[in-house]
């Protein structure tokens, strides 16, 4: 028998989990038969090992240190419990919540368990809850961690395992730390790890808290008059959602039936990710049948808010910018104080609007790990439809209570009647066109991701849509920011980032074109204009690129 056939066998025996034993054991018998694919999966299960980072763990489930199951989930939680303790956590809090894929709760038991039996005071949310509410809770209680198991808006086929320290999540050195402590108790047999069931579970007061704190974001005096199509992705958002929207005074949504309760398998979506073409069309069409004044849509674990509306007389998806750009003029028209902050390869508009209000604008590497750190954050925004509009309660992306911010806005300007897409032509006149569109690559093999960054890092192109450029490798770091793998092109009017997705087998280009306020009086205009260029930019990154 091969080694890695007796390795393979040698953790179904030790897997607490019967049938990731079982997968296990049929795997290596038809190895041994010749079956090929058996053959590939085993040797990728067993490839090495799931590696920690500052996104915690994210991977297929199945059996194996290269997979997402009860093996590796105890390894992690004990390595989270001795960190803890090592940094002075001894019998501290810590917050789990759980979405509603495949052995999320099971995951998330697991952790419970152990962090109990390592004598910390584990806080396990009784049902099954959205990523915001875990934020929320750690920071409310002043709790010394929390942990999601989620794996978001990834396909039906995996999990994962987000860690927050305090109420924000992990960023280095705090990954690697807890990484080699996972490592430290690896070779301990899973079944030697201790656990206890004293751990305390929380009820619907841990909803009802932050659903009194989430609908409170609406002024008394606000308009609420509004008609609105909503889904939750077959995740675990619409609960919440529903209670928030009523607590606030709003209207109930026509809510997506197809798409509203929670579901693993996620039937009608090929990605369970708003941003993905087709993924809202459901919620499109709930919204065309009932005239609605706006469309939104939560990913499965709810933390993202994507929102359509009627655009030159069609309805459109807004891009992450654009949204972006909604929420932080509405910010600012309404004086709130603070530090504006966005993501590198999100819009540089935010900056200017910032600028013109008399507040801070400060960039950030890509992730929320790193925008909801900012001090004195007001808002903050990545272009992946992420939002922060209530910092001081959930320092990370909440797709909740940025539901809530649109439905306010939307009511607001209806009252004025105006909308969504009279503001959007507001801030092109008032701050010029940000013109954002993003350019991406999804690939099997990691090697053509990394080939095509070594070609664009060694020879950066030095004109893009005819216009002269220059590049910063973000390797060296930029503005002060920490070194992280991406490389910056910019000129005049053209700006792009390049850099591998950081959650997804993806290469990823943001690119946008600027035209000043000048040339963006007509805006209709100044969008075709900028289009005509992105398009040739887009090109030219491609040929970059080598794809």
């Amino acid at each position: 028998m091969s080694a890695l056939y007796t390795e393979a066998l040698a953790w179904a025996n030790a897997d607490p989990d019967a049938a990731t034993a079982e997968q296990l054991r049929r795997l290596v018998a038809a190895a041994e038969l010749g079956d090929a694919s058996a053959q590939a999966e085993l040797e990728d299960a067993f490839s090495g090992t799931l590696e920690f980072g500052t996104a915690g763990l994210r991977a297929a489930l199945g059996p194996g240190p290269n997979r997402m199951n009860r093996v590796v989930v105890s390894r992690a939680a004990a390595g989270l419990a001795r960190w803890l303790i090592a940094h002075g956590h001894v019998r501290s809090e810590v917050v789990i919540g759980y979405d509603a894929r495949y052995n999320s709760d099971v995951f998330a038991r697991d952790t419970a368990e152990i962090l109990a039996g390592y004598g910390l005071r584990p806080l396990l949310s009784a049902t099954r809850v959205p990523t915001p509410l875990v934020p929320f809770e750690v920071g409310r209680r002043g709790a010394a961690a929390g942990v999601v198991v989620t794996a978001s808006h990834n396909p039906p086929a995996d999990n994962g395992y987000k860690v927050y320290v305090g109420a924000s999540q992990i960023v280095p050195p705090t990954d690697g730390e807890i990484a080699a402590e996972i490592a430290a108790v690896s070779s301990m047999p899973v079944a030697h790890l201790p656990r206890s069931s004293e751990y305390e579970v929380l009820g619907d007061e841990l909803i009802e808290r932050y659903v009194e704190r989430a609908a409170s974001l609406v002024a008394p005096e606000a308009p609420r008059d509004l008609a609105w199509a909503y889904t939750a992705m077959h995740g675990v958002g619409r609960a919440i959602v529903d209670r928030v929207v009523k607590a606030a005074g709003f209207p109930a949504a026509a809510v997506v039936a197809e798409q509203a309760e929670p579901d693993p398998d996620f039937p009608t979506v090929a990605f369970p990710n708003p941003e993905e073409p087709g993924a809202i069309d459901l919620c499109l069409a709930t919204a065309r049948r009932i005239n609605a004044d706006v469309a939104i849509a939560n990913d499965p674990d709810a933390d993202r808010c994507a929102v359509a509306a009627v655009i030159g007389g069609q309805w459109q998806m807004l891009t992450g910018d654009e949204l972006g750009m909604l929420l932080a003029d509405d910010a600012l028209r309404s004086g709130r104080d603070g530090v504006y902050a966005c993501s590198i390869v999100s819009s540089t508009a935010m900056s200017v609007m910032a600028a013109a209000h008399g507040q801070r604008f400060e960039p950030t590497l890509t992730g929320f790990k790193w925008i909801g750190r900012v001090p004195g954050l007001a808002f903050g925004y990545e272009e992946a439809i992420g939002y922060c509009t209530d910092p001081a309660s959930v320092p990370d992306k909440d797709g909740i209570t940025a539901l809530v911010r649109v439905l306010t806005l939307v009511a607001g300007l209806k009252a004025e009647g105006k909308t969504i897409a009279d503001r959007l032509d507001e801030i092109v006149r008032t701050y010029g066109l940000h013109h954002t569109s993003q350019l991406s690559f999804r690939v099997s093999d990691l090697s053509i991701i990394s080939d095509a960054m070594a070609r664009f890092r060694a020879r950066p192109p030095t004109e893009l849509a005819g216009e002269a450029v220059e590049a910063s490798d973000l390797l060296d770091g930029y503005q002060g920011l920490p070194p992280t793998d991406g490389i910056l092109v910019k000129g005049p009017s053209v700006r792009v980032v390049v850099r591998p997705s950081g959650t997804e087998p993806k290469l990823k280009c943001y690119c946008q074109v600027r035209l000043s306020p000048g040339l963006s009086e007509n805006p209709d205009a100044a969008r075709i204009a900028a289009a005509g260029m992105m398009g040739d930019v887009r090109a030219d990154v491609q040929a970059a690129l080598g794809l």
